[in-house]
Order: structure tokens, then sequence, then C-alpha cells
């Protein structure tokens, strides 16, 4: 459950909390693209060191490291799968390349991930909220992203103290064999899935209460400015965007880090 506390907005009063949300969203999209764009283990790397200042700057070092730690599961089995496919489908057999280029790609997931987090832990959902306004996303859809947002940790907490309760009562998740663990979570489903829709009617009689949809034309309290903080932050994703593109495209690529080795 750790993975899904890095879409919980985390308060707080920190340079990165104070940009604009369209600003952090183009930063994050940066970060994403340059992600996607390399295939070599050193520029992920880096690309996942440079998330480190920011995390020092919004405060977010215990939030970040609880993303990456429920992440880091999923890329371990991401780094399993690719080296069993390499040995499997290439006539049994690993080398240096193929270790290097399964670490890759295990490298590639964990940046995606902390790098969104980074962007859900420094936004608030009533600004994130405002930003999908002003990019003139229909209210309807603008509301169920943000709702969902909302209902994430909350779902994510609740299973976690339905895990609590059915150990208390006995029930073991860690110990059996992978098919019986997954049984044994049944008991945890169920419950879970029962409160999300007892949940999701007790929202729709509130919004039917308070006329959801009534009026066309909304009004907002606040409104999003941008500061010379927000520019600066948006010219500098812009040139880190730039040299990204010139790097992939019109540099020499990186060779292999990993010593050549064999294994058949």
């Amino acid at each position: 459950m750790s993975l899904l506390e890095g879409l919980r907005f985390s308060q707080g009063s920190s340079p990165v909390h104070d940009l604009d949300p369209r600003v952090k969203f183009f930063m994050t999209a940066v970060i994403f693209t340059a992600a996607v764009m390399f295939m070599e283990l050193i520029p992920l790397l880096v690309i996942l060191l440079v998330q480190v200042p920011i995390v020092a700057l919004g405060r977010i070092g215990r939030e970040w490291a609880k993303t990456l730690k429920g992440g880091l599961f999923l890329a371990v089995i991401i780094f399993a799968t690719n080296l069993l496919s390499f040995y499997f489908f290439r006539g049994r057999h690993l080398n240096s390349e193929m270790v290097e280029f399964a670490l890759t790609l295990t490298v590639r997931f964990i940046v995606l991930i902390t790098s969104f987090s980074i962007f859900f832990l420094t936004t608030s959902p009533d600004k994130l909220s405002l930003a999908l306004d002003k990019a003139r996303i229909p209210y309807e859809f603008n509301f169920a992203f943000i709702t969902a947002i909302r209902f994430v940790p909350v779902i994510a907490d609740e299973a976690q103290s339905i895990m609590d309760a059915q150990r208390s009562r006995g029930l073991e998740l860690d110990e059996g064999g992978f098919l019986s663990r997954i049984r044994k979570y049944i008991p945890i489903l169920l419950p879970l899935i029962i409160n999300s829709i007892r949940r999701s009617l007790e929202l729709a009689e509130a919004m039917e209460s308070r006329a959801f949809g009534a009026s066309r034309r909304r009004t907002n309290l606040y409104e999003l400015r941008m500061s010379w903080r927000d520019f600066g932050v948006l010219a500098a994703s812009t040139v880190a965007l730039a040299a990204s593109i010139y790097i992939r495209f019109f540099t020499p690529g990186l060779g292999p880090i990993f010593p050549s080795f064999s294994i058949i």
C-alpha cells in the first residue's frame, strides 16, 4: 500500500508546493519524456538523481521514500520477468547486455512512478482542479478525476485496516503458496468492494442533494496566477527538454557499462 501513498497530497509550505500546478505538470512531463526517450542506464540514473533536489526542496523525503519502497516490489518483478524472457526466448542464453537492458527498464519504471509521486505529493486536489478547469476540461471529467485522486489513499487506508482486522482473526496472509495467498485476499477484497460501492452511493446522494450539474456557469473562489518562480521553472524545464532531445538524437549513444560476461 505504500506505493499508493505517492498519490496522497502532503500538506506543507515549500517552494515546490507553491509552484503553479500547470508548471509542475509540465516539469513532470519533461521528466517522463526524458525517461521514455533514453534506453541507456546512465541517463536514467541521472534523471532519477535529478529528482532528489526537488524532493529536498519540497520536504517530502519520507513520503517519496515510501513510494520508492512500494515500487521496489514491482521493479523486482519487471527485472526478473525481463531476465526470464531473455533467457527462455533467446536460446537459454544470457549476457551482460541483456542484464543491463533489464536493469534499464527497471530504473525507467522507478523514474516514472517517483516523478508522478512528486507531482501528486505537492499538488493539492483543489489547485489541480483549478488547473484542469483553466485547461477547458469539462467539469464532469474534472470532478471524476479529482474524486478518484482523493479516494485512492482513502481506499488504501481502508484496505490496510481490513487486512489488520483479518489478521487479528487469524488470517495468515504471508504464508502458503502463490495461489493460496491470492485466495486469502478474497476476505479483504469483498468488504473493500462493498465499502467502495456504499461510499459511491453516498457520494451520489450528496451530489444530487447539492444540485450537481444544475448550473453550467461555474465560478471559483480562487484563481491561479503564475509568479516569477513559476516562469523560471518553466524556462528551466524547457531547456532540460531541449537538452534531452539534443543528447538523445544528436550525440553518440553510450556503450554498455557492465563488463562483458555470458551465461549459458
